[in-house]
């Protein structure tokens, strides 16, 4: 079974959302997402100060079984990228909450928070996927 931390929001296209104490916004996938996924061999990422739209495409992420898109969970500027992603991509399998993240974001409506999954919503969702 997947790990998922109660203290995040969680997307229906698999990534998951840490509110900083900053305001900042740090978005990466989810365990189920990179269990699916299998081995990640690259990454590419956003470009810092890249406007992204709710929804939107933001990012690539590629295994030994597929590419998969990753999208933006919230509208917003990214203010930082995970870089160390581009030399070591398969941190995401081993570490997808912590050292694993993908790219901050500076979100413009919080609003946009209250569409997203608590914990135990998006474990429904990935057992009834």
């Amino acid at each position: 079974m997947s790990n998922i931390p109660d203290d995040l929001k969680y997307a229906s296209t698999h990534e998951w959302i840490s509110v900083n104490e900053d305001g900042l916004v740090t978005v990466g996938i989810s365990d189920h997402a990179q269990e699916a996924l299998g081995d990640i061999v690259f990454v590419e990422l956003p470009e810092a100060g890249a406007s992204v739209n709710s929804k939107e495409e933001v990012a690539v992420v590629e295994s030994v079984k597929a590419a998969s898109d990753i999208y933006s969970p919230l509208t917003g500027e990214v203010v930082e990228i995970n870089e160390s992603l581009l030399d070591s991509p398969e941190t995401v399998n081993a570490s997808p909450y912590e050292l694993g993240w993908f790219f901050k974001i500076r979100m413009e409506n919080e609003a946009e928070l209250d569409d997203l999954m608590n914990s135990e919503s998006y474990s429904e969702y990935c057992d009834n996927e």
